[in-house]
Formats: structure tokens, C-alpha cells, sequence
């Protein structure tokens, strides 16, 4: 008899994307000619910029011949693209990061879910709260938790944002292992200071913990005092992998590409406290479950730091920025408090009720998707998520419909 891994079954019933399409589907069964503005789930809108595309087509050219074919490439990726993200992405940013320290993926959720495996069942996990789903999934799944009460998995820790904190969590003051944080922060847009990240970094080394550290969306940050990286932070190297994405800046999402740093002065430790190199042990994991991205993506992600793509990149994120801003000073004129819209293309806003309602309100009334707080935390009911990933186009209409639905009720 094959047995599930029983696990599985302590999740709750739905994935919360998988629940919004549920949702929307229905709504567009039963109304087929009403228009759907889609300002939920985090996907962009715009293609992806001249110099990726053309440096993809170079690619793809190399690979029908047969002086330029390329099969398996390097486990890591290839040299060429570890580069220019060390030079970039760190260096440049005065953060110590070698190219020979990164690995390239399918995906930023991907690697933040498989990091996991390489732990032992019994270390401790905080996750804020709000908190990208995808970090407690995985962890239910790996047999880390109790059963789900009240909204939150038994043997979690849960850090709780709020509009006192500002969604910024300062470290417990009990022992933790593993730590995830996330800023800019999906889904509420917060961003923390070099010394709320100096907090974290030195409760790590006190506590010998390490941080998973997700950056997805630190190409939105526009306030120069913001950090992009936790290894702009002194220490950091020793306690913290870092998590970055195309998906978001270069317009990935169904590309695929993505990387993780993992210092090698990073270590975990075995049941005798001897200490491990952790860039050893992803590496190991890496090579065995991986096969790589391929070679006209990698050279297509390339193409994001010429000179062409940065600057066509950076026109991308100020069009959703733009987007941004327009949802974030609506919703403040309709009385409503928001965080984020500023260094991240999310905007959280207190919806005064149920987010579950006030989701289904606004798709009933306005026919505009948001993502309900709920599905992020017991923290984040009371709340929404509006994306500023669509056209400025739909963002003005979806902004007097929604304006016209709650100023009828």
C-alpha cells in the first residue's frame, strides 16, 4: 500500500492564488461579458524589454548551430551571468559577493521552497506575519509543524506585523533557527532600514541562526537610504542567503530565471555542533535536483544588466511605480490607510472588514481582483493587496470603479 506523506494533509484546504482563480473563474462562468481587471496575484503585464528579447534570439540562433550548440550548462550557471549579477547586483552596491557564490534557478519561489530540505526537522522557524505563503507551505510539507489552529500551524514561531511596527518585525526575544524575511516585503510593500536589518543580523550571530533573505522586489526601491541587499549589512555574510529574481524587474515571470547567494563563510552546524559549509551543502542539493536554466534565458537575464537593458528595465519599474502611486493616493482619498506603493509595487491597504468580503465585493461590484489579507496570515485580515502589475490604462478604470463601488455602500 502506498502511503501519502501525511503532511500534506495538515494544509489548509486551498493554496490562496489557487482559491482567487476558483473565485474569479466562477464570477466569469456566471458573468461572461463583464471585464476583469486583474490587480491580485503579482504577474507583470509588460513584455519583456528590446535587449533581453534580442539577446535571447541571438541565443536561440547559437543554438540551432552547431559551432554554438550548448547542452547541459555549468550546475551554478554560467560564468558569464554570475558575473555581471556579482559586479551589479553587489559589488557595485559596495556588498562583498562573489560570482562563485551564486546559483542560478527557475525561480525565486522555487529556491525559497526547496531551501528547506537541507535542515533538520527539529530546528525552530519564525515567519512574519503577513507572510508569502510559500515559506510556511513548505515547511508543513517538510513535517515542521502541528496542525493548523486558528489560522496558524502549531511549532511555528510567527512574527506579527502591524500598522504600529509598520510591518517591520524586530527579532523575538526567544531562541529561533530559521528566519525569513522578505523586504521590500510581498505583500505589504514595507521596506526596512539598514538598522532594522542590523537587528536581525546581530540576532542571528548571537543565536547562531540563518536568515533566508528574499529580495524579489529590491529593483523597486527608489529611496537611496533603503538597503538592497542584507549583505550591505556588516556580518551578514555569516548568517544570511539571499533570494533574487527576473521575474518582477525584468519580466521574467514566464521566462524563468532567478538566482540565490549563499556566502561561504555561511555555516550550519550537525547534532555535535560541528560546523558545515552551507554553499557546499546547497551545492550538493543543487547539482543532484537541478539541471539548469537555460542558455538563451541566461543569456537573455545577461542582457538585463547592459547598459540598453538597465535603462529599458528602469523604465518598466517606473511605469508600474506610476501605477503604484496612482492606487496608493485613491485609496488614501477614500479614507482608507495604505502601506508600500512606494519602494515596492504592492500596496496594503486596512479594508476596515472581512478581506474576504470586501474581495468578493469588489469582484461582484467592480469586477476588480485584489488578494484578501486572510490568505497571508491571521495578521493580515483586515487588509488587502492591490498589484501595480497591469496598464496604466487598467489601473485608472479598475481605481472609478472601485471608487464608484465604495461610495455606494
Amino acid at each position: 500500500m502506498i502511503k501519502i506523506n501525511e503532511n500534506y494533509l495538515k494544509l489548509a484546504s486551498s493554496y490562496l492564488f489557487a482559491e482567487i482563480g476558483r473565485r474569479v473563474s466562477e464570477f466569469t462562468k456566471q458573468n461572461p461579458d463583464k471585464e476583469i481587471i486583474r490587480l491580485g496575484i503579482g504577474d507583470v503585464t509588460r513584455p519583456l524589454v528590446p535587449a533581453c528579447i534580442e539577446a535571447f534570439q541571438k541565443a536561440v540562433d547559437e543554438m540551432g548551430q552547431a559551432s554554438g550548440f550548448k547542452g547541459y550548462g555549468p550546475d551554478q550557471g554560467y560564468p558569464f551571468l554570475r558575473d555581471a549579477i556579482a559586479k551589479n547586483d553587489f559589488q557595485d552596491r559596495g556588498a562583498n559577493v562573489n560570482a562563485d557564490e551564486i546559483f542560478i534557478s527557475d525561480g525565486a519561489k522555487c529556491d525559497t521552497a526547496n531551501f528547506q530540505e537541507l535542515f533538520s526537522q527539529e530546528i525552530t522557524v519564525a515567519v512574519p506575519d503577513p507572510v508569502y505563503p510559500v515559506y510556511v507551505d513548505t515547511n508543513v510539507m517538510a513535517g515542521r509543524t502541528g496542525a493548523a489552529v486558528d489560522g496558524r500551524y502549531e511549532g511555528l514561531i510567527y512574527l506579527d506585523g502591524n500598522t504600529a511596527n509598520g510591518f517591520v518585525q524586530n527579532p523575538p526575544e526567544t531562541h529561533v533557527d530559521l528566519i525569513y524575511l522578505c523586504f521590500p516585503n510581498n505583500p505589504t510593500g514595507a521596506t526596512a532600514t539598514k538598522e532594522q536589518l542590523k537587528a536581525w543580523v546581530d540576532y542571528a550571530r548571537k543565536e547562531k541562526a540563518l536568515i533566508l533573505f528574499d529580495a524579489a522586489y529590491e529593483a523597486f526601491i527608489s529611496d537611496p537610504s533603503i538597503p538592497h541587499s542584507i549583505y550591505e549589512i556588516e556580518g551578514a555574510r555569516d548568517v544570511a542567503v539571499e533570494f533574487r529574481s527576473f521575474s518582477k524587474t525584468a519580466g521574467f515571470t514566464g521566462t524563468r530565471c532567478a538566482f540565490t547567494v549563499v556566502p561561504k563563510e555561511c555555516n550550519v552546524y550537525d547534532t555535535n555542533g560541528k560546523a558545515h559549509s552551507l554553499h557546499a551543502i546547497w551545492s550538493r542539493r543543487h547539482s543532484t535536483k537541478f539541471n539548469g536554466v537555460s542558455y538563451p534565458v541566461q543569456r537573455a537575464a545577461e542582457a538585463a544588466y547592459s547598459s540598453n537593458g538597465k535603462a529599458q528595465i528602469r523604465e518598466s519599474i517606473d511605469y508600474y511605480m506610476a501605477n503604484a502611486k496612482l492606487i496608493k493616493e485613491k485609496m488614501t482619498s477614500l479614507g482608507y490607510s495604505c502601506t508600500g506603493g512606494v519602494n515596492a509595487p504592492y500596496i496594503w491597504i486596512e479594508c476596515k472588514s472581512d478581506s474576504w468580503k470586501f474581495f468578493d465585493m469588489l469582484l461582484n461590484k467592480a469586477g476588480v481582483v485584489c488578494t484578501p489579507g486572510a490568505g497571508f496570515g491571521r495578521c493580515g485580515e483586515g487588509f488587502i493587496r492591490i498589484s501595480a502589475f497591469n496598464s496604466i490604462e487598467n489601473v485608472k478604470k479598475a481605481l472609478e470603479r472601485i471608487t464608484h463601488c465604495l461610495n455606494q455602500d
